[in-house]
């Protein structure tokens, strides 16, 4: 694809960005307030002038290529660094669109979350959070429907998490290791127990998040997920596991690190196991991360570090 040396346009670095974020070019075009075909000529044009191609056309959409991935990258950090400019010299309002996030169902990935979102300041904004299914979670970060994603990887499933995560262009970072826990509802006999033992569950429903088409024992959210149970109820929310709990005295599996605040009728007690659950957050190998998204794992590892957690790196 030959180069043109007139260079690349703002405009078409805020086409792009709207683009991969949509996967579509026509629904990028409505968001914008911008014709279909001079969407998708900008789209061409601005391919041409790279001399790279960095999307894939089907009938069901568009996707980055290895390119496009990189050059999204460069792309939201001349935008972001445009937006601060404007911000600060011409008086102009920041953009809405901040961060989109997905995520396994972890109390304290909306506690940070909520932290963020308040600390942010501005009169507008569009943020996402997304407490999905682990296949979905790995497909909105390739796909860039999310700039990071946040999941656990254990000694089981590790092989084959690294490889999915290996083979769509993404990179897990550690973010800290918790014991095993059990949670359940306060009214639980369980609750007065300094530590719970798998026998002491044996009569107890196990409850646990559906995983969809994708129910494989590697992308279940808990640990000892390939271990029987005679009682066994899966869901698809943490509104619905938590009433669970306390509607049944079921339990699952999960970090141990719960806000009083969010959750005051749920309690973590600790599981005696030779287990321990490592979680991190994914994002693209090739793509920095905005300073929104940054801000937004500071509050996260603060919010971990608060329960006394070693945060690591």
């Amino acid at each position: 694809m030959p180069r043109d040396t007139n260079g690349v346009t703002l405009q078409q670095l805020h086409y792009f960005i709207e683009v991969a974020a949509e996967g579509s070019i026509s629904a990028a075009a409505d968001v914008l307030y911008v014709a279909q075909p001079t969407m998708s000529a900008a789209m061409k044009d601005l391919e041409t002038r790279v001399g790279r191609a960095l999307l894939t056309r089907s009938a069901r959409g568009v996707s980055l290529t290895p390119d496009g991935a990189e050059f999204l990258g460069y792309a939201r950090q001349v935008v972001e660094q445009v937006a601060l400019l404007e911000q600060r010299y011409l008086g102009r309002p920041p953009s809405r669109r901040l961060l989109g996030v997905s995520a396994q169902h972890y109390s304290f990935v909306v506690d940070a979350f909520v932290r963020m979102v308040k600390r942010t300041g501005a009169a507008e904004y569009e943020f996402s959070l997304r407490e999905t299914r682990t296949w979905d979670i790995i497909e909105d970060v390739r796909t860039l429907r999310s700039e990071l994603g946040i999941l656990y990887r254990n000694d089981f499933n590790r092989k084959v998490i690294d490889k999915l995560l290996r083979d769509s262009g993404l990179v897990f970072h550690p973010l800290f290791l918790a014991e095993p826990h059990i949670f359940i509802s306060r009214n639980n006999p369980l609750a007065a127990r300094d530590r719970a033992t798998l026998a002491d569950l044996a009569d107890l429903p196990r409850l646990t998040f559906d995983q969809g088409a994708n129910n494989s024992f590697y992308f279940a959210e808990e640990i000892l997920s390939t271990l029987s149970s005679a009682q066994e109820i899966r869901v698809s929310d943490r509104a619905t596991i938590f009433n669970l709990m306390i509607g049944l005295d079921g339990y699952t599996i999960s970090t141990g690190i719960i806000s009083d605040e969010l959750d005051p009728e749920i309690v973590a007690i600790p599981l005696e196991v030779d287990e321990r659950i490592e979680i991190g957050w994914i994002g693209h190998a090739a793509i920095p991360l905005t300073d929104q998204a940054q801000r937004y794992l500071s509050e996260v590892r603060a919010v971990v570090a608060g329960f006394g957690v070693e945060v690591l790196g």
